[in-house]
């Protein structure tokens, strides 16, 4: 009997995302019910993206909210390496093999005629991809041009005619026309694997057998159906889940709500609470309780009673969810969890060595300190009350920093005290103007420490919810106010760059 394997697989870019650990437990679940295997791999082929740190960050987040794998790049396993970047020769052989057959080619093409090409469909108003110019050259002109050392990436070929039908354990039979689906980039020029080819290849080699991953992939599933019929191997179960949405119904994206694993962690939620609200999105226990853990999930769980409305992550049903959790713990319980939070050793000797100048007594510490521990500081809108300012240019202050710390992938004191001088100066802003707001939503006052280093240690989570809070109530920002406002930036960091040494060089 075949034992069954599942597996998560996330890209190490970002933030820990809660939709990663919601993937992670349906497949988790479905697994252990079975009495199957759970793997991790992660998926680093992205090498200007990809980080350690991230990486890191994602398994220490996954753990803590109560997820363990039998395999992964940190336990090790049968089917090591579990990172893609260092399977890159395992991806090549198997490419080439791909050409070889006559199922893929070798594609010159440069991104000025990909480019012009879109622009004609765009115009034509046809169908979008890949026009198969280069699928017909003759062995000897690619020899040739290969051997001249010329750029080339290697893509699939895909039927033209017909129809893709994928059997999917939640939606039953997906049927997508051939002519829909793009001759897919396979190896990229700088012989990295794109996701699709690594994709199927380890999930083949790890002997997956059911992949369950979000709605999202739907549209990629004749790339990799095709994949596994070209290399003649049997694919796996294919399951999509429904992704998760922000209560008006959009995808669950950290513009609208925190989506960080590390931000709930830092809120001080429980991590039961946020694995038992998670096992709440779309599916229910077969009694309907709201409350119960991940073992009586494992022991309930039927992958065919999720339900394919997209699920609604609202925070303040985690948060009653959270409390129900609270209140029916143990004291004793409850009291190693809160020290755990509070007092974690590393978090609290960061922020000592930021009060430590400033307390003559050690009770002064809970006014200079306290902001550090709270989850959102109380603020009005008179605390952002400015001299040079208006309420309109603090708003403004605030969510265009915001738009650029959403986009931070490194967080530490430099890069964050880069992040605020460098928006200070394309907005013609003193820096001694441009920081009183700040201090505010994030501190709670106009005096606290060092406003950068308290961003550094508060994280990006926290410092994002913080200046989003600031903005609701400030008001909030416009549909059109965004629309004026980005499009302002955007001019304002043209004209910096131009302006700049290098820029002018």
């Amino acid at each position: 009997m075949t034992t069954v394997r599942t597996r998560i697989a996330p890209s190490p870019t970002g933030d820990p995302h809660v939709g990663t650990a919601y993937i992670a437990l349906f497949n988790l679940c479905f697994a252990r019910q079975h009495g199957g295997q759970f793997i991790l791999r992660i998926e680093d082929t992205d090498q200007v993206r990809s980080t350690k740190e991230s990486e890191a960050q994602i398994l220490s987040a996954l753990r803590w909210v109560g997820l363990e794998w039998n395999e992964g790049p940190d336990v090790g396993g049968p089917h090591a390496p579990y990172r893609q970047s260092e399977r890159s020769d395992i991806y090549k052989a198997h490419a080439r093999e791909l050409v070889e057959k006559g199922h893929a080619f070798h594609c010159f093409c440069t991104a000025e005629r990909l480019d012009a090409l879109r622009a004609e469909q765009m115009a034509a108003k046809g169908a979008l991809g890949y026009d198969g110019h280069c699928m017909h050259l003759a062995q000897d002109e690619v020899a040739a041009r290969l051997a001249a050392g010329e750029p080339s990436v290697i893509r699939m070929i895909v039927p033209r005619e017909g129809e893709c039908r994928i059997q999917d354990m939640l939606r039953g039979e997906i049927v997508i026309p051939w002519s829909e689906v793009d001759m897919q980039v396979l190896m990229k020029a700088d012989g990295l694997p794109t996701y699709h080819l690594a994709n199927v290849v380890d999930d083949h080699l790890m002997e997956i057998t059911h992949v369950i991953r979000g709605e999202e992939w739907i549209s990629s599933g004749p790339k990799h159906v095709l994949l596994y019929q070209y290399f003649g191997w049997q694919a796996p179960v294919f399951c999509h889940m429904p992704l998760l949405r922000n209560p008006d119904k959009s995808k669950l994206s950290k513009r609208k709500n925190p989506t960080s694993i590390s931000f709930y962690e830092r809120m001080g939620y429980l991590p039961e609470a946020l694995l038992n609200y998670l096992g709440r999105m779309g599916w229910s226990m077969p009694d309907e309780r709201e409350k119960f853990t991940l073992d009586e999930m494992i022991a309930s769980f039927d992958l065919s009673r999720v339900s394919l409305g997209g699920p609604t992550f609202d925070v303040e049903k985690l948060s009653w969810l959270n409390s129900v959790w609270l209140r029916e713990m143990p004291v004793p319980d409850l009291m190693v969890a809160f020290q755990k939070w509070a007092f974690n050793p590393a978090y609290v000797e960061q922020v000592i060595k930021q009060i430590q100048p400033r307390i003559h007594t050690l009770s002064d510490a809970v006014s200079w300190a306290g902001f550090f521990f709270a989850g959102q500081v109380n603020v009005t809108p008179e605390s952002f009350a400015h001299k040079k300012l208006s309420p309109d240019e603090v708003r403004r202050v605030l969510q265009i920093t915001l738009w650029e710390i959403e986009a931070l992938r490194t967080w530490n004191h430099e890069t964050v005290s880069a992040l605020l001088s460098r928006v200070s100066t394309t907005m013609s802003i003193k820096l001694r103007d441009f920081m009183p707001s700040f201090f505010v939503a994030i501190s709670g006052s106009t005096s606290s420490t060092n406003v950068m280093d308290a961003m550094a240690i508060l994280g990006p989570d926290m410092t994002r919810s913080r200046l989003r809070h600031a903005l609701a109530v400030l008001g909030g920002v416009s549909k059109q106010e965004t629309k004026d406002w980005e499009k302002a930036w955007r001019d304002m960091s043209s004209a910096a760059v131009v302006d700049s040494p290098e820029g002018a060089a």
